[in-house]
């Protein structure tokens, strides 16, 4: 088992729109991830839909440079349609 890779589950709820972390397992490959994955966090027909990554794939930013990281976004407020009006019958913005 020492050169099994460790993957990263996510799993998309049945009322959620978001794939959330939900834990990690060892598999030999993609296919076993993703089968031990149904089988593991998926027991009492929670998900609609997971997501299997190998942990050393992932690439993310550091909490600690989480200002500095995310500042450059804060003048740009096109990127922000907080402007607009929202009809009440659109849903999940």
């Amino acid at each position: 088992m020492n050169d099994w890779s460790l993957f990263e589950v996510f799993v998309r709820g049945k009322r959620g729109l978001n794939h959330v972390h939900v834990g990690s397992l060892h598999a030999a490959d993609e296919q076993m991830a993703l089968t031990s994955a149904r089988d593991l966090y998926t027991r009492r027909n929670e998900g609609v839909s997971i997501w299997v990554v190998r942990s050393d794939l992932i690439t993310a930013s550091s909490p600690d440079e989480k200002d500095a990281f995310f500042k450059p976004s804060g003048d740009k407020v096109y990127r922000h349609p907080t402007f607009y009006a929202i009809p009440d019958d659109v849903p999940h913005i």
